[in-house]
């Protein structure tokens, strides 16, 4: 049923069924990349939640694998395996996540350090690690520890919040990752500002500065504060937002072997606006959430956090098609002629001359009935991912979501566009990334158009690829419940 559904992308990685959301414990470990993930695999929808698991040698083509960590019944995980990262213990690839009810620490490590699929993992006999919150400390949360190793102890962050103060970020300290002592709040936001509750903290060096990722509640976006980290606190100098297109959340950070700094996030649904309808139409599709490109990050000259697809993706580019010097104007016909797909990548730099708005249309039907706009804004540098047409369908998310970007010193702008099935993302050249879940009703909601408004645009030249599927047929097996 969910390999039928005309939404479900083909090179983004999602397991074969169920619900799957934030992405946990990313590790490369003797070369090979391993992804864990939070999974039900008792339906899609949101419950009984475990680790799942993949793994890559490419960061483009996945296997799937047993699960990886399951709720052990009257242990402190038993209502959940939630969220949590992975890191190097002296050789053995370990966990550290969060059982629920009550929320708490807790550890796991490979059983067998040189499996290549490190499909085998046991708890910590004496979990939970980190039991209680600070004493006298009223929090909302806390979860979602993110751990690294400094001079000669090893530092957690754990998300949480302060009730009616606002989100914060608690720091512990270990020399043993079994004994953990509470340091202090590594930074404090604002209930206003900022929300109520910080989750999935990834905290890391990039340059000279640090960077702390947070996904505030009630905000339901991610967060990047770009700071000084000193003396076990962190001032943030800047503020933003990592991924505002609307369904980007809950990402986490790792240092890969080539040194380079990768984000994974969550895409989450948008079937339909109404949340008890979007689980009865996620349990209709028979899978739930799916994960967004992995980004390389880094910090522009300004400060600001930049994502960039990576260049390993390259490799999935199937049937190549190119244009250049196309001139556009408001209601000339579409000079890409029958361009059309549910699967593409798409590169273009645009010069929007005296245009007011210069639009990039895809999943579109032929009588424009359908159709997800990408829409640059000249005179206020806005990039939009326009949902308004995206479906006939009155239940799906139809916001119009953007941020400001920055053209080059000749006044163009740079994009890359992938899509795949339900998934838009959209990379401008200053390192903007605006991702969208849409859901098209017709099947022949698959044109690509370009267009401009208000005066004179040229597309200086594009490229348009078929993307491959990431599945080679032979390693894509269910996943099943582990110990």
């Amino acid at each position: 049923m969910a390999e039928a559904d005309q939404h479900r992308p083909t090179y983004h990685f999602l397991p074969p069924s169920n619900w799957m959301n934030d992405p946990n414990g990313l590790i490369q470990w003797r070369g090979r990349y391993h992804l864990f993930y939070q999974y039900n695999p008792n339906g899609a929808f949101h419950g009984t939640i475990h680790w799942g698991h993949a793994v890559t040698d490419d960061l483009v083509h996945w296997q799937d694998l047993p699960v990886a960590l399951a709720p052990t019944p009257d242990g402190p995980d038993k209502d959940g395996v939630y969220s949590g990262c992975a890191f190097d213990n002296n050789g053995v690839p370990t966990f550290m996540y969060t059982g629920v009810r009550p929320q708490v620490q807790c550890l796991a490590e490979a059983v067998d350090p040189n499996d290549p699929d490190l499909v085998a993992w046991q708890k910590h006999p004496g979990n939970p690690v980190i039991a209680d919150s600070p004493a006298g400390m009223q929090v909302e949360g806390f979860r979602d520890p993110f751990v690294w190793r400094e001079a000669d102890d090893w530092y957690c962050v754990v998300g949480s919040g302060v009730v009616g103060e606002g989100g914060n970020i608690l720091l512990y300290r270990s020399s043993d990752l079994v004994t953990w002592e509470y340091l202090n709040e590594l930074c404090r936001g604002d209930l206003a500002e900022t929300g109520r509750m910080w989750e999935c903290p990834s905290f890391f060096a990039l340059g000279d500065k640090h960077v702390l990722l947070i996904s505030p509640i009630p905000m339901v976006k991610v967060l990047y504060l770009v700071g000084e980290y000193r003396d076990h606190r962190f001032t943030p100098e800047r503020i933003g937002i990592v991924d505002d297109g609307g369904c980007f959340y809950a990402p986490q950070a790792m240092l890969d072997e080539r040194g380079r700094r990768l984000l994974w996030g969550w895409l989450r649904e948008g079937r339909h606006v109404e949340t008890p309808k979007n689980v009865e139409a996620q349990k209709a599709a028979g899978w739930s959430g799916v994960m967004g490109q992995p980004t390389e990050v880094s910090l522009t000259a300004d400060g600001r956090l930049a994502l960039r697809p990576l260049s390993e993706l390259e490799a999935l580019r199937g049937a190549h098609s190119s244009w250049a010097d196309l001139d556009l104007t408001e209601g000339a016909p579409n000079p890409l002629g029958d361009l059309a797909g549910g699967h593409l990548e798409l590169g273009l730099t645009i010069d929007p001359g005296d245009a007011a708005e210069v639009w990039l249309s895809v999943l579109r039907s032929p009588d424009g009935a359908e159709e997800t706009r990408i829409v640059y804004d000249r005179a206020s540098s806005e990039l939009w991912i326009d949902r308004a047409r995206a479906s006939l369908d009155p239940g799906p998310v139809r916001e119009r979501r953007g941020a400001t970007v920055q053209p080059g010193p000749d006044g163009t702008l740079g994009l890359r566009v992938f899509v795949d099935g339900s998934v838009v993302e959209v990379f401008a050249a200053d390192g903007t990334c605006l991702t969208s879940r849409v859901y098209p009703t017709r099947t022949d909601s698959l044109g690509v158009w370009l267009g401009a408004q208000g005066g004179r645009a040229r597309v200086q030249q594009m490229g348009a690829w078929e993307m491959q599927s990431i599945w080679p047929e032979a390693a894509r097996v269910m996943p099943e419940v582990g110990a």
